[in-house]
């Protein structure tokens, strides 16, 4: 049984607290090289614990995996971190902010933008126009913007700069031939480079990637993957949920194993491969 998801609509309501200062989580070096801290994460359904007192960090720049047999709360503390769901308990920082119980667009807006494990394409819209939605603060967006002409043109330059980058991004992604085809037509695979795409489109400083490889061809998994360490040379940070192992393993820098959903264990590769726990989370009765 997989991990609870939800439908969101990332246009929710603010929660007043979008700017509250981090005390006393780390010290300043900390704060500097740690891009998500979350601590003591706990989420509860009625009786059932989906996660249960977990806390971890993610330093920035890195590649981090968040790993866990079926059941281990990974999306549910995905769905907490990014505004899905309002922690029971618990503190999430993102660059030394407390965003806990934050809207899923005041997340994003502060630089924080995760995808689904399902693409979330708007299917009866081209891939460009989807792209042309993501950035933020279009000065179109408003209606009495268009109409007075002293404002139009701004209007105007600013749709001509987000087209521009629209198709640098789908250029980077090499599927500017797809630019005006349907979304709904889409592959699986051509449908996550879309959804990373259009991510990328609101300025993040982090990502979170909730299963990217799901049900793409292994072509396709290897210019993911590929852009992925290029953005990552950049300066972008992941978090990454895969139950792919192996490729967790390759390409990580750290990893966080959950079960039962407590944090069983985090390190390198290397240290997460032959820990007996994780061993036993896997192939013992949980699976």
């Amino acid at each position: 049984m997989s991990d609870t998801e939800v439908e969101a609509d990332p246009a929710g309501s603010e929660t007043g607290n979008e700017s509250r200062a981090l005390e006393g989580a780390s010290g300043p070096d900390e704060r500097e090289e740690v891009s998500l801290r979350v601590e003591k994460l706990r989420k509860t359904f009625g009786g059932i614990v989906a996660v249960d007192g977990a806390s971890f960090a993610v330093e920035s720049g890195t590649i981090t995996g968040l790993i866990g047999p079926n059941g281990a709360g990974k999306s549910t503390t995905f769905n907490c971190v990014t505004g899905v769901y309002e922690p029971t308990e618990g503190t999430v920082y993102f660059e030394g902010e407390d965003i806990t119980g934050l809207a899923p667009h005041a997340v994003a807006n502060g630089g924080l933008v995760r995808t689904f494990q399902i693409a979330r394409e708007l299917g009866e819209m081209t891939v460009l126009e989807n792209l042309m939605l993501a950035p933020k603060n279009q000065r179109g967006e408003a209606l009495w913007r268009s109409l007075l002409p002293f404002v139009r043109d701004e209007v105007v330059e600013q749709e001509r700069d987000i087209r521009e980058r629209c198709w640098d991004i789908l250029d980077f992604f090499e599927i500017d031939h797809l630019a005006d085809e349907y979304a709904k037509n889409l592959s699986g695979g051509q449908r996550k480079l879309l959804e990373l795409a259009r991510a990328l489109l609101t300025d993040p400083e982090m990502l979170l990637l909730d299963e990217p490889f799901a049900g793409v061809n292994p072509s396709l998994e290897e210019r993911l993957l590929t852009h992925i360490h290029d953005l990552q040379a950049e300066g972008y940070t992941f978090l990454i949920v895969e139950h792919d192992m192996d490729l967790i393993m390759e390409h990580c820098e750290h990893i966080v194993v959950m079960h039962q959903g407590k944090v069983l264990t985090e390190g390198p590769p290397a240290d997460i491969r032959s820990n007996e726990a994780v061993i036993e989370a896997y192939l013992g009765g949980d699976v």
